[in-house]
């Protein structure tokens, strides 16, 4: 099958443009806002951007209140969603008024960062802690601003929980990340294989 994503005829009973687009990591965001209350929501579109800078980055549909935040403080945390986590995660998604405190309603312990002002999740087992380096709308072909509002962060410090390093690397099956595989679809990350680079001939 072929369809162009103008009409975006595909037939189909869902938009497949997300599920081929995967497995995606869930950037999820904590945040605090100018009046000091603070916010814990997941982004699927979430991804590393380099390493030299370590550089992040998460796409919102709209200003919602992780971008309000950000744009007012200028930093933010990224939580790793794991296995054990994810039911608490998905609690987290859940559409309340701004200034709602998502760390208690999902039973999270909201930590303060150490080098950010914004908090992490105590209970992921890694956290990333960004300064804003860049936010903008993304523009579409007639060079239009769209409606999504992305945030580039620059990962200024790095909490690691122990109970998944082995032999001297993070251990992705001890991790079990969750991504989003579009739909309302989930994958955990804890069947890991190695792949060595072919040598230049």
């Amino acid at each position: 099958m072929f369809y162009t994503t103008d009409t975006n005829q595909h037939g189909l009973s869902h938009d497949p443009f997300k599920a081929i687009v995967a497995p995606r990591p869930i950037g999820w965001i904590g945040s605090k806002g100018r009046d000091g209350s603070i916010n814990l929501s997941p982004y699927s579109f979430f991804n590393a951007v380099s390493d030299r800078p370590k550089l992040v980055m998460f796409s919102s549909t709209g200003r919602k209140d992780s971008a309000r935040n950000v744009e007012e403080t200028g930093v933010f945390t990224a939580n790793l969603v794991s296995r054990n986590l994810v039911e608490k995660m998905n609690h987290s998604s859940i559409s309340v008024p701004y200034g709602t405190n998502e760390f208690a309603l999902a039973g999270l312990t909201a930590e303060p960062g150490r080098l950010v002002d914004a908090p992490y999740v105590g209970e992921a087992f890694a956290v990333l802690e960004c300064r804003v380096t860049e936010i903008m709308r993304p523009k579409d072909l007639n060079g239009e601003p769209t409606d999504n509002v992305m945030v580039f962060g620059q990962v200024v410090g790095i909490h690691i929980d122990e109970a998944i390093i082995r032999d001297g690397r993070l251990d992705m099956a001890l991790a079990r990340p969750v991504a989003r595989m579009g739909y309302m679809d989930y994958s955990e990350g804890s069947d890991v294989f190695e792949l060595v680079r072919p040598k230049t001939p």
